[in-house]
């Protein structure tokens, strides 16, 4: 593990802040399971006073990720730059066949075969395929029947397809935004890409979304690949620079917390580096733009109890906070309802919540229980696996919960007032 600067890891004064805010260390009470104790064992692997051994790559692999312990951490511990080093370091030295590998390399990054699994996924929702298979596994393998079960519907049409590469809000534009669609966000989530740029051309910026854009490579760079997301890094800043953005907006805090890395990423990149951290410095996430820009605040409101949940890679790894609670607290008002343990990780955590199911949903029970707590009928988070999780924990709890992002919930609103406006006027 020489690609791991000694410095950082020496950094870690062992103090134990980090472990009242680790969600598998609450789960197992075990030190090697704290980031304390994973440095440590990075550390001793290091020195080669350790092996690669399964309690190692299965300490790794059972990390979140979250970065909680960073937002913690008095000694500044860049906490994820470690333990996303030593799963690439993992992924070097064992000899290890993974479907997971296999899939964020083949399919997720490459948009013409992710479409076309996208579409049989599709086909298979629309037809009986689906509700036949969900029958035979529920009699027969009740855990593969609840994964199954979590399979997000794909979205009718993808959103790169169908948003025009150039939407202009009417006179005057305040400037000019390139948007994101992602991958997962694109086959998924299309509805919350057409709502970010709805929202974006209420506010009056030009938005633009480049064709040639691809996956961010946030996936593959918590999963042990430390090449794939250098050269998607590449092709999006080219992507990106062509449109003269004044800014890069993401409305995926994954994508978003990795896009502002791509500096990092490309470090030691000659012909990159530079226009690297230029691009990452454009990059905001679409609550924290707004709220920096302006926005035009909503009149209506939603008219339930509604609480915000902070996605991890946005409270923790951005630092952005108060931006989208204030979005939320504008739009529902007298409504808006505090969640204990909002910034607490809800399990979806990337691919967590598929690889690493058992424990996702010993989280997911955990948050599910603060937002009955909270009494919410709406609950709004701005990364996309928070909403598939917490979908998923409302459904099996079955609860009348509706989960939605900043984007769609201003939109809703916008459309509202311009309903209500126009109604009044006829």
């Amino acid at each position: 593990m020489n690609h791991i600067s000694d410095d950082l890891l020496t950094q870690c004064m062992h103090c134990g802040l980090c472990l009242s805010v680790c969600p598998t260390y609450a789960l197992t009470g075990l030190e090697k399971s704290s980031p304390r104790g994973r440095i440590r064992l990075m550390k001793s692997v290091m020195e080669g006073k350790l092996p690669v051994s399964d309690v190692f790559v299965d300490e790794m692999e059972f990390c979140l990720d979250c970065q909680a312990c960073e937002t913690a951490c008095p000694a500044g511990v860049r906490y994820g730059e470690l333990v996303e080093s030593a799963r690439i370091f993992i992924e070097k030295n064992r000899e290890r066949t993974s479907l997971k590998v296999f899939i964020l390399k083949n399919v997720v990054v490459k948009r013409n075969v992710l479409h076309f699994m996208a579409r049989l996924v599709r086909i298979y929702q629309a037809s009986g395929m689906e509700r036949a298979t969900l029958a035979i596994l529920g009699a027969f393998h009740n855990r593969l029947y609840k994964l199954v079960k979590q399979l997000p519907r794909i979205s009718d049409s993808f959103s790169i397809n169908t948003i025009p590469t150039v939407s202009e809000p009417g006179d005057n534009p305040r400037g000019t935004v390139a948007v994101l669609t992602g991958c997962v966000m694109d086959v998924f989530f299309a509805d919350i890409n057409r709502d970010t740029v709805d929202v974006l051309k209420e506010n009056g910026w030009k938005v633009v979304v480049p064709k040639d854009q691809v996956c961010c490579g946030s996936l593959n760079a918590h999963n042990g690949d430390g090449e794939t997301p250098k050269t998607l890094a590449r092709k999006n800043i080219e992507a990106f620079e062509k449109t003269n953005a004044d800014y890069y907006v993401i409305n995926s805090a994954g994508c978003g917390a990795f896009m502002k890395q791509y500096g990092e990423v490309l470090a030691g990149d000659r012909d990159f580096s530079e226009r690297a951290k230029k691009f990452a410095a454009k990059v905001r996430d679409f609550s924290e733009f707004l709220f920096q820009t302006g926005y035009r605040k909503p009149t209506a409101h939603l008219g339930k109890p509604t609480v915000y949940h902070e996605a991890c890679h946005l409270v923790h790894a951005q630092r952005v906070s108060i931006e989208p609670g204030a979005l939320v607290k504008d739009a529902v008002g007298k409504d808006f309802r505090k969640l204990n343990e909002a910034t607490w990780c809800c399990g979806s955590a990337g691919i967590y919540n598929v690889v690493r199911y058992d424990d996702a949903l010993k989280l997911l029970k955990r948050k599910m229980e603060n937002i009955k707590e909270s009494g919410a009928g709406i609950v709004v988070t701005g990364n996309p696996g928070c909403v598939l999780q917490i979908r998923s924990g409302a459904l099996d709890e079955g609860l009348n919960i509706e989960v939605t992002h900043p984007a769609t919930m201003l939109n809703r609103l916008y459309k509202s007032e311009n309903k209500d406006r126009d109604g009044g006027a006829s």
